[in-house]
């Protein structure tokens, strides 16, 4: 069916139907974590969704490979995690207004985008927007493809409707993906897990189905509007691929003096996800994701419990996680000028 077609009689209510049967219910503990299939460099791998892809537990976050004075030492940054047994890598058209995926671009010569599973992020939301973004990401990147390509910052109802209506940016994907400049379609979103859940429920009345979806995980948000209770059992039962991101909550969680950085870390990547974007400003940080990594062994229920047990009073109103409760992360808002 093509994205522009009028959508199908089904519901939202239909969707979750659909996808919980067999005993997977929304708002219930989330399933068993993946076990690795492979290791890389002493870095765990798991299994992209039903795509077959192996991915590695963490994956760098293209944010932040942004935000260093020298491009040489952001260069340095992507290729160290390459070197390290990171493969995944995420970026986003509108970082930095394009400086993060100009750096990894270089980045990516001399054979190191062999070495990559590469994604970015569009923000478009019309056909002609979401073409336009989706060509200036590979001339920044230098490359003729990319693995996968997200729609950025679904964070209103109105979003999925925009994606997937007539001359909708779904379209632009679609003609993308058999052009070969794209492999697979995903989403990602901040603010609830409401909107995700429409997101897919709109997909699904399209006959389309994601290959991933992006989304946050951590202590604070097991607590509040919670992604990991309330989205992740539904995407697992779809077979479709969990992306982690927020771990730390922007920094913010650390501010609550309940966890520190590594339990964090340890937190979400001991949740049913594929990987978890982690974002690393520095040579200090990403040696010490690596090694998080190389060491990482699942928290036990106990554990997790008293993890979940120190956080949650402070996640109650969803102080610690701005993202979700204001409008401060959302760059889409504060530049409305990304969707034409």
């Amino acid at each position: 069916m093509n994205p522009s077609d009028p959508p199908l009689p089904f519901s939202r209510r239909d969707f979750l139907k659909s996808t919980v049967a067999a005993g997977v219910a929304v708002g219930l503990s989330a399933p068993a974590l993946a076990a690795p299939v492979e290791s890389r460099q002493g870095i765990p791998y798991r299994t992209l969704g039903s795509t077959g892809e192996k991915v590695s537990i963490i994956g760098l976050g293209g944010y932040h490979i942004g935000l260093q004075l020298l491009e040489s030492d952001s260069i340095n940054i992507i290729r160290t995690a390459l070197d390290g047994g990171i493969n995944f890598l995420d970026n986003s058209w509108d970082y930095h207004n394009g400086a993060s995926e100009i750096r990894m671009g270089k980045a990516l010569r001399d054979g190191y985008r062999d070495k990559a599973f590469l994604m970015t992020k569009i923000d478009g939301r019309s056909k002609a927007a979401a073409a336009s973004q989706i060509d200036q990401s590979l001339q920044r990147l230098q490359v003729s493809h990319v693995d996968l390509m997200q729609f950025h910052e679904v964070i209103r109802m109105t979003d999925p409707g925009l994606i997937f209506g007539p001359g909708g940016a779904m379209e632009a994907m679609i003609e993308a993906k058999n052009a070969g400049k794209l492999r697979y379609i995903g989403f990602t979103g901040h603010k609830t897990p409401e909107i995700h859940l429409e997101m897919l429920a709109t997909a699904a009345a399209h006959n389309f189905t994601f290959d991933t979806v992006q989304f946050p995980i951590n202590v604070m948000d097991a607590h509040f509007d919670s992604f990991g209770s309330k989205l992740l059992p539904v995407i697992k039962k779809a077979g479709i691929g969990a992306l982690g991101m927020k771990p730390i909550g922007c920094g913010v969680i650390l501010s609550s003096k309940t966890v520190t950085a590594a339990e964090c870390l340890t937190y979400a990547m001991s949740q049913p996800i594929d990987v978890l974007m982690t974002g690393c400003d520095s040579m200090e940080i990403l040696n010490q994701a690596i090694q998080l990594a190389r060491n990482f062994k699942p928290l036990s229920p106990e554990q997790t419990a008293a993890i979940l047990a120190r956080t949650a009073v402070a996640a109650q109103a969803g102080q610690f996680e701005p993202y979700k409760t204001t409008s401060g992360y959302d760059g889409t808002t504060r530049h409305p000028f990304f969707f034409s």
